[in-house]
């Protein structure tokens, strides 16, 4: 892993941002970790929303041909990770993400712009 897949996360967002997931933040960790490229974050507002946030990326990800290596916490439907291999994903409830703060714990890396020039984010 040598390069930021920065396609894959916004498509992965836009599949997010399109089930109306909140604070979407992609952050580049290739310099910091060997197990990922990318980080992208994302908050539902209940169990429900965010299995359906995580379902969407889940499907996003199967058009564009990748399998994920894991899916953990989908049960619960509070923190929610998928392995994508290149870009790992969480989609949280609020308080379990703020308990955690994956933002500051990786203030290191530089976030990724998730708005394209042909694609604005909701």
């Amino acid at each position: 892993m040598t390069s930021v897949p920065v396609e894959t996360v916004r498509r992965l967002a836009e599949a997010a941002s399109g089930k109306n997931a909140q604070d979407l933040l992609a952050l580049d960790v290739h310099r910091l970790t060997s197990f990922t490229d990318a980080f992208l974050l994302a908050t539902g507002t209940s169990d429900r929303h965010v299995r359906s946030v995580v379902d969407a990326r889940l499907e996003a990800s199967r058009e564009m041909g990748t399998s994920p290596l894991g899916v953990e916490g989908y049960d619960e439907g509070r923190w929610v990770l998928i392995d994508l291999n290149e870009v790992v994903v969480h989609v949280f409830q609020e308080e379990v993400r703020e308990y955690y703060d994956l933002e500051r714990l990786w203030g290191d890396a530089p976030p990724i712009e998730l708005a394209s020039s042909s694609h604005q984010l909701a």
